[in-house]
């Protein structure tokens, strides 16, 4: 029961973090990938703080504060840079479907790691919900934007940050709290982005923002940044970093329907196509048996 309800969790993350794509492709032509990066986790740590001081988490030890702070500036700094980057080249829809490959660079990671043990019902399902991504991806890209594929390898690229923070923080987050874990490693990448960001001059694209920005750019960090990562690792401290990984897979459904609402990106049949195959995945890699 407790490696489902991670997954459920999970399912609620991927699918926040959909949306926070598509209101990252359309924030994107205002801002730069720092500023939006800021936004992001700016905001979502100044949401997360407040919530851990109240409810007085436990914090990590602090031998352990040099890992986790190097593991957040890695995935809520140089992840998201990239991340975003990706996102100015491609389709929010696309970036997802780029960014489902999550599972496979978890499995991989956690393998090498010595983590997370393989067996042939995983990688069965990690490996369809893959196949239906590439498959995806290829079968439109006559109809991307041009230059769509530096997005979707800078994406691929960027996803094994997400890989390492996945399979490394759960040992972490089990001596500490979610939540406490959280809060230190969003903060370590937050501050290393708004350094970014006044060095790089992005704030002054600030100047310019609408209220429909500001309204877009608050959800991002409040809705995409804390909520949809408290669940995150709510859901790593209950399942198997594959399974919850696994669930990256919904992101581009998301991601698609809201980029379809506020910018007009098309749902083309290869994209549906693909998320057949996704979630086909999702049902045999968290379907397997435990064994003893």
């Amino acid at each position: 029961m407790a490696e489902w309800l991670g997954v459920a969790i999970a399912l609620v993350s991927s699918s926040l973090g959909g949306t926070a794509a598509a209101i990252t492709r359309y924030l994107v032509g205002g801002a730069d990938p720092i500023l939006l990066a800021i936004l992001r986790w700016g905001i979502g740590f100044l949401c997360l703080l407040p919530c851990a001081l109240l409810l007085r988490v436990r914090w990590p030890q602090r031998s352990d504060w040099p890992a986790v702070a190097l593991l957040g500036i890695c995935f809520f700094g140089l992840f998201f840079i990239l991340y975003n980057i990706a996102v100015s080249y491609t389709t929010a829809a696309r970036a997802s479907l780029a960014l489902a490959t999550l599972p496979l660079h978890t499995m991989v990671v956690g393998a090498i790691l010595g983590v997370e043990r393989l067996t042939a019902r995983k990688i069965t399902g990690v490996g369809i919900a893959v196949l239906g991504v590439t498959a995806a991806l290829a079968a439109g890209l006559a109809q991307s934007p041009a230059g769509a594929w530096r997005g979707e390898l800078i994406m691929t690229a960027a996803v094994f940050c997400m890989a390492f923070y996945n399979v490394l923080s759960r040992p972490l987050m089990q001596r500490s709290s979610a939540l406490g874990f959280l809060t230190v490693g969003m903060g370590a990448g937050a501050v290393v982005l708004v350094i970014a960001g006044f060095v790089k001059g992005s704030f002054a694209a600030l100047d310019h923002f609408t209220t429909a920005q500001w309204i877009a750019g608050v959800y991002l960090g409040a809705g995409g940044g804390a909520l949809a990562f408290i669940l995150w690792v709510m859901a790593l401290a209950r399942a198997t970093p594959t399974r919850v990984a696994n669930t990256m897979t919904v992101n581009p459904i998301a991601a698609t329907l809201l980029a379809a609402l506020l910018i007009g990106e098309p749902i083309t049949a290869n994209l549906l196509i693909g998320l057949v195959a996704v979630f086909a995945g999702i049902w045999i890699a968290t379907g397997e048996a435990k064994t003893s």
